[in-house]
């Protein structure tokens, strides 16, 4: 198994303005700086850690953090180097990791237990489940790690964790497996616990049972101090093998989708519901346009069953769902005014936005603002009624934006009278508003209302 395991090593060229190193306002986590997203991706909260490198966010870009630097002053590059490890899953050389080892690196470089060095290029990556797929290319056979099935773990099974911690070089730690289905903050999160030793380098390495297979991808530990606590998580194999063999056929990751909002039935909303237990997901809201609302499924409407799977909780029903092919026709069992019924749903496909900065190439040309297209998911997460137009996602402090009083959740509907409808259009005529070094009119529309705003370039400001 273990010759099957290999040190990734990434290298970045960053551009920082402004603030030193260790001044950042803000710090390292999840949300949408990947376009996941920002989507988020998943994030443990206070005191987690990554155990990819030396930035301490997770599951989330190694290179967050000096991203988040929009301090003013002279523009200075920087070489970020990163560490992680991965397992070879085909001969041909193609490799499981961590989409925040390789999701943004400029240069990728493995290291197999033989010294062998190869440079890797990205087959694909997906920020919601924090994988990546990269290929070596290498005339010998390499040798394979054996997949085997996450779905039958028990806590208390023994699991081995390799990696290469600290770059100290190819290490075995064991523990056990301590709960599964851990929650972590993402949509997608089915997370095993382990108190194997997991630490910084050990990212994309492979969680293994006792007969040699594995069973998840080590992805971020819990720590007050960035080193192992003996709280470590893991993807599953059984959900990394599906995103795995999608990012193989496609390069990115298609995933179904219902149109609704979910909540946690609580004890009390059970037995508001007439339930005998907390149970199944409850519909805060149905997008009209969505593939639920068409087959009849409404707010109030409790969720017990997808396809045949029983859903025990609100956060089994996305995984669930991501999981279905596209226009595929499953029966959804819900109950209704007390009375449990079935309907037939086509699932759809959940279009991911498209995420951009408003930045130009040259010094100071940074409005500070990150937009996205507004898909009905973030139509719903900013409660717009609008389709029209790209919705401002993100607005860095102290930044042309914040000055211009832009705020997240508004909607830029023109710069410069000229209408946007995609993060293309937006990202076309700010850069073309940047080049000219003016100020730029934005006509927003925010809570119902339409106001304009004028946004300096940062050298104009103050």
């Amino acid at each position: 198994m273990i010759p099957a395991v290999v040190s990734v090593n990434v290298v970045q060229d960053v551009k920082v303005s402004g603030a030193p190193f260790g001044m950042a306002p803000g710090g390292p986590g999840g949300g949408d700086d990947e376009g996941g997203g920002d989507d988020n991706g998943p994030s443990p909260g206070p005191g987690a850690g990554s155990p990819g490198g030396n930035a301490p966010s997770m599951p989330g870009d190694p290179f967050d953090q000096l991203r988040r630097y929009f301090g003013q002053g002279g523009q200075r590059d920087y070489k970020q180097h990163g560490l992680g490890s991965g397992v070879i899953v085909s001969p041909d050389g193609y490799i499981l990791t961590n989409n925040h080892v390789v999701g943004n690196a400029e240069e990728i470089h493995v290291t197999l237990m033989d010294k062998r060095e190869f440079t890797a290029k990205v087959i694909g990556k997906d920020a919601k489940t924090d994988l990546g797929l990269i290929k070596i290319d290498t005339k010998d056979p390499l040798p394979v790690a054996t997949l085997g099935e996450s779905n039958s773990t028990d806590v208390g099974d023994w699991v081995i964790a390799i990696g290469n911690p600290f770059n100290v070089g190819m290490t075995v730690t064991a523990g056990i497996v301590s709960a599964k289905g851990r929650i972590l903050g993402g949509d997608y999160d089915d997370f095993i616990q382990t108190d194997a030793s997991i630490n910084p380098g050990n990212s994309g390495g492979p969680l293994i049972n006792t007969r040699g297979e594995v069973i998840g991808i080590n992805t971020a530990i819990y720590s007050r101090t960035g080193a192992n606590n003996g709280i470590g998580f893991a993807i599953p194999i059984d959900m990394a093998r599906n995103v795995m063999d999608q990012l193989k056929a496609h390069g990115r990751v298609v995933r179904g989708w219902l149109g609704v909002e979910i909540q946690e039935v609580t004890a009390d909303l059970a037995q508001s519901f007439g339930l005998p237990k907390p149970e199944g997901a409850l519909v805060a809201s149905a997008d009209k346009e969505g593939p639920a609302s068409k087959a009849g499924i409404e707010r109030g409407d409790i969720v017990l069953s997808f396809n045949g799977h029983p859903v025990n909780d609100e956060h089994e029903l996305p995984a669930l769902v991501a999981q279905t092919p596209i226009n595929q026709k499953v029966p959804v069992e819900v109950m209704r005014n007390g009375k449990r019924m079935t309907v037939q749903v086509t699932v759809g496909e959940r279009k991911e936005p498209q995420v951009a900065s408003a930045k130009s190439e040259e010094p100071g040309g940074n409005w500070g603002m990150q937009v996205g297209d507004i898909t009905p998911e973030i139509a719903q997460q900013f409660h717009l009624e609008t389709t029209k137009g790209v919705v401002i996602r993100r607005v860095a402090p102290d930044s042309p934006a914040a000055e211009a009083a832009l705020q997240p959740g508004d909607v830029v509907l023109e710069v410069n009278h000229d209408k946007v409808g995609t993060v293309a259009d937006f990202i076309a005529k700010a850069k073309d508003a940047q080049s000219k070094k003016k100020s730029a009119l934005l006509l927003v529309q925010r809570q119902g209302a339409t106001l304009y705003t004028v946004i300096k370039p940062a050298e104009a400001r103050g």
